[in-house]
C-alpha cells in the first residue's frame, strides 16, 4: 500500500470527536426511549386494577370496616354478613377518604364529605355515594375486583355479596 492510501483510510481528531458524539447521542436517545417505554407500561401485579385477595371470612366480622391499602378499598362487612367494597375516593373531587371509627362514618378530609357504612352520602358537597368494586368469595378466602368500579345513586343490596 502506498502512504497516499493509509492516509485516506485514517480519520482526522475532529472526525472521530464527531462520531463519538454521534454515538452518544444515539445512545441517550435510545436510553430516554426504553425508559420512557418502561415507566408508562400498564403494570398488573396482583396490586389495584386486577383482582385482590382481601383475607379470610373469620378476619372480617360483621359490623367491621377494613382498609385494604393494596386494592385502595374499606372491605364493609354488613350486620347481615354480607360483604361490600367501597372505594376509597371521595365522588366530590377524588380526595381518599379515610374511616373514622370514632364517628363511625367516612370523612373527607379536602372538603368535609361524610359517607356512612355503606358509603351513601351524610352530608358535604359529595354529589353520589362512594364507588364500590365487585366482591366474590372462593374457598373462605375474600376477594375484590379493582379492575372496575361501579357508580351508584343509592345503596341496594344487590351491591353487596353474600357470605
Amino acid at each position: 500500500m502506498t502512504k497516499e492510501k493509509k492516509k485516506k483510510e485514517k480519520i482526522d481528531r475532529s472526525q472521530f470527536l464527531s462520531l463519538a458524539w454521534l454515538g452518544a447521542g444515539l445512545a441517550l436517545i435510545g436510553e430516554t426511549l426504553g425508559a420512557l417505554g418502561w415507566f408508562i407500561q400498564p403494570i398488573n401485579d396482583g396490586g389495584f386494577g386486577g383482582i385482590i385477595k382481601a383475607g379470610t371470612l373469620e378476619e372480617f366480622p360483621p359490623g367491621s370496616i377494613t382498609l385494604v391499602k393494596e386494592g385502595r378499598f374499606f372491605l364493609s362487612r354488613l350486620d347481615d354478613g354480607s360483604f361490600l367494597a367501597l372505594w376509597q375516593r371521595c365522588t366530590h373531587l377524588g380526595c381518599s377518604v379515610p374511616w373514622e371509627e370514632d364517628e363511625d362514618q367516612f370523612h373527607c378530609p379536602c372538603h368535609g364529605s361524610l359517607f356512612d357504612k355503606l358509603g351513601e352520602v351524610a352530608g358535604g358537597p359529595a354529589p353520589r355515594p362512594m364507588d364500590y368494586f365487585r366482591v366474590f368469595i372462593q374457598e373462605g378466602e375474600v376477594f375484590v375486583d379493582t379492575e372496575e368500579s361501579f357508580e351508584r345513586k343509592a345503596f341496594d343490596p344487590s351491591q353487596t355479596t353474600q357470605a
